[in-house]
């Protein structure tokens, strides 16, 4: 399907085989659905506060002024100079930014020990460098769970709030901040945004980092846009590291979310994807997928997990149908340890008149090079055999705790709060926040 005017890019690729045999080939179902970018866009966005304070920063190639005046009625300005050098600056002709400040605004919690310490807010003009650079890139599909250095995060050590305008009339803000709270808690963040001259393409992305007294530390982002043509896009990530309040363990879990609308037809995907990790070698994984294009939606679901002693369950179920009632589907199971376990699956097919067919399979692996291998269809189909085969499976994930552990250096270093002496955490084993639902969105419609 060529390219539609909201950017959108699709192709459709549902397959269904045999297995040599007789029984049926699992199934694949793939698409390729992207949202894609016709041009790059300048998209920042302006954020009209009140303050005290208001810079007007006009950036030459050579000479940087800056006239600063008061709000407290004295009639007292400032005129400095900043010198650098034009060969590096990021524009070779000048451009004119405006600077709003806010007054300084206390981050803390009330509960904090730090309120009384007065905040600073460093608004900035750097010729270099004058606002977060536009990230209006949507997500991809199928790309699964990022790695914490391919995301950038880069958090102040101050409090920040500024905005600024480009010279295409583009807009940004960017702020930044920490949040304190009971339990040694804190929350270091950065949010960064921005629009177009005439509102029509936004972005939007915040970054933060949080850890306690027991220990917890996670790192996250969030972002999202939109464009001209109504593409819209949203994506989350985030990974965290805890002990295990069962076993003790130290555990890492990573997540995320991934969502693209088109604003053209009636085309869009979610996708959601968690890992849990822990050091004994526990490793867990699931992803839940949908998408939709025009009267075809399709949805799949998949899950593996090693126990770190040799056992092994995976699992995959994946279906699609049309509005005009047509349904189809296939899924599978692996369960295996010590060279025994089982394989199992089922392929199926419903006609809009409610007509259905389906196959079913399965073997059995006894661990002595013998496999029995069985299965039947509604048509009649049916076969039982024992062949001597060997058995193949994998009792170890390809990515596992050393991996998490070698790719999680940001999270690691996450520095938490100093705790006074005598003070000690609440383990409250309690709150441990309930594990990720693979339920699809509000706005997308159900799976069957």
């Amino acid at each position: 399907m060529a390219a539609s005017p909201g950017g959108f890019t699709a192709q459709l690729n549902f397959k269904l085989g045999r297995r040599p045999g007789g029984y049926p080939m699992r199934n694949q179902l793939g698409l390729d659905l992207e949202v894609r970018k016709r041009r790059r866009l300048r998209v920042e966005a302006t954020s009209d506060r009140v303050g005290t304070t208001r810079i007007s920063c006009c950036c030459s190639d050579s000479v940087v002024s800056i006239r600063r005046s008061s709000g407290s009625g004295k009639s007292i300005e400032k005129s400095e100079d900043w010198r650098f050098d034009p060969k590096k600056s990021s524009h070779s002709h000048s451009h004119r930014v405006r600077v709003h400040a806010s007054p300084a605004l206390p981050f803390a919690s009330p509960q904090s020990p730090f309120v009384s310490k007065k905040e600073k807010i460093y608004p900035r003009c750097t010729p270099r460098n004058s606002g977060p650079q536009s990230r209006d890139t949507p997500p991809r599909r199928d790309t699964g769970i990022a790695n914490e250095k391919d995301w950038g995060i880069s958090l102040l050590n101050e409090n920040v709030i500024e905005s600024g305008t480009n010279e295409d009339g583009s807009t940004w803000y960017r702020e930044s901040g920490e949040d304190l709270g009971e339990n040694g808690y804190r929350c270091r963040w950065t949010r960064m945004g921005g629009q177009s001259h005439d509102g029509s393409s936004e972005w939007k992305e915040t970054w933060w980092e949080k850890s306690d007294w027991t220990g917890y530390k996670e790192l996250g982002v969030e972002k999202s846009g939109r464009n001209a043509e109504g593409d819209s896009w949203w994506e989350t990530w985030q990974e965290n590291l805890h002990q295990d309040e069962w076993s003790n363990l130290a555990r890492i879990e990573r997540s995320a979310q991934k969502q693209a609308k088109s604003g053209t037809e009636n085309a869009g995907w979610y996708e959601k994807w968690w890992e849990k990790y822990d050091a004994k070698g526990w490793t867990e994984k699931k992803a839940y997928k949908y998408g939709r294009l025009n009267e075809q939606s399709w949805w799949e679901k998949w899950g593996e997990q090693y126990d770190g002693r040799g056992s092994v369950l995976k699992w995959t179920d994946k279906w699609a149908e049309t509005m005009l009632g047509t349904k189809w589907g296939d899924k599978w199971e692996d369960k295996f340890f010590a060279g025994i376990g089982s394989r199992q699956g089922e392929t199926w097919h419903v006609t809009p008149g409610g007509e259905r067919w389906s196959r079913t399979w399965g073997e059995e692996h006894f661990g002595n090079g013998k496999v029995h291998k069985y299965g039947k269809s509604t048509t009649g189909e049916s076969w039982d055999i024992v062949v001597d085969e060997e058995t193949y499976y994998e009792a170890e994930p390809h990515y596992g705790w050393a991996d998490v552990v070698g790719d999680s250096s940001q999270l690691l270093s996450i520095e938490p709060r100093e705790r006074p002496p005598g003070v000690y955490p609440n383990l409250d084993f309690g709150s441990s926040p309930p594990p990720p639902s693979d339920d699809s969105p509000e706005d997308l419609p159900p799976s069957r």
